[in-house]
């Protein structure tokens, strides 16, 4: 059920980008060539449309999310950013507050599981913050940065619960639109549903007839499940942490990403772990595009799922990040096609 909580507005997406140039850069958008990936030996399904990758990887921190956390922490005010800054992340979140907060000369705080690859732990260290590790679940997570937050008078800066976050996610958005004017599909990532939320309401404020999807693991498929029930279902942390897409462990949709879901998004499909470990290794070899297994999922969906999703010429899937365990790129890498 839908509370009355405002919706972004693509006048705030748009303000999102001039205040976050400079910083976050324009990714590139690149097409797949599929027949490349079978030439590696890659079995994919035949009369595939055109697929298309936005390289979220790009980004100086290695995902999306910089586009939203700088966006945010821009926009405090002096003494604001004198009281400091608190996150909480399973990693690219965090990567993003530290650097944005580094930027404005505040203090981080980063609340992450210990479940988080050291390579994004160690990074957001790298960029500065205090890193205070906790259990798994999500909502453990939460809490401890609510109570920091009280303890200290620091601002919380939310992964995707925030308007200012979700404008920023949405610059992503506009982006695609720019770069391919005859798009008819977009999947993009779905975990807490920031990303979802901005690319879905700046494509549908912009621009008729094209597809908004979700992509998220089966094995943490909540906002599967809550947009076919039409109301927000959490999942225990002790499932969603199953999947090895570390930053799709999210255990539920807040009511303001599940609010613009509705309103703007056609749908939301689930792949395997296989899929997205096909897909992960796909991007690193056929594509050189250094992906970690949360940003595959949605070429997971477009190669594996096509029966799911609608109709399309051309397919853009958003790669949200390339903060890959270096142990497991390596695997990837080295096994058998």
């Amino acid at each position: 059920m839908e509370t009355s909580l405002p919706l972004v507005t693509l006048e705030q997406i748009e303000q999102a980008r001039e205040r976050i140039a400079g910083v976050a850069v324009r990714t590139g958008l690149y097409r797949l060539d599929v027949e490349h990936a079978r030439g590696l030996g890659f079995a994919l399904p035949q009369n595939l449309p055109a697929i298309w990758l936005k390289a979220e990887n790009e980004q100086p921190i290695g995902s999306f999310k910089l586009r939203g956390a700088y966006n945010k922490v821009a926009s405090l005010t002096d003494e604001e950013l004198q009281r400091g800054v608190v996150a909480h992340s399973s990693g690219n979140h965090a990567q993003g507050v530290a650097y944005a907060a580094r930027a404005h000369g505040a203090k981080a705080t980063i609340v992450m599981p210990e479940v988080a690859p050291r390579i994004k732990r160690d990074a957001t260290a790298g960029y500065g913050a205090e890193v205070v590790l906790v259990g798994p679940a999500s909502t453990e997570r939460i809490q401890t940065a609510d109570r920091i937050v009280r303890e200290t008078g620091a601002v919380l800066v939310p992964p995707y619960d925030d308007d200012l976050i979700i404008a920023g996610q949405g610059t992503c958005g506009l982006e695609i639109l720019e770069q391919l004017p005859e798009v008819d599909l977009v999947l993009s990532p779905v975990s807490g549903g920031g990303l979802l939320s901005g690319i879905a309401t700046a494509i549908k404020s912009s621009r008729e007839g094209v597809k908004v999807w979700g992509a998220e693991p089966e094995l943490a498929g909540d906002a599967a499940e809550s947009f076919r029930k039409r109301q927000i279902v959490e999942w225990p942390g002790t499932q969603t942490v199953k999947t090895i897409a570390d930053g799709l462990r999210t255990q539920s949709l807040a009511q303001r990403t599940y609010n613009h879901i509705v309103k703007y998004v056609d749908g939301i499909v689930t792949v395997t772990e296989d899929e997205i470990l096909d897909a992960t290794r796909l991007l690193l070899t056929a594509a050189n595009l250094v992906a970690e297994p949360s940003g595959a999922v949605t070429l997971a969906a477009a190669l594996f799922h096509g029966d799911d999703l609608p109709a399309a010429k051309n397919v853009v899937c958003v790669v949200s990040g390339g903060n890959i365990d270096p142990a497991l790129r390596q695997e990837l890498i080295e096994a058998e096609s």
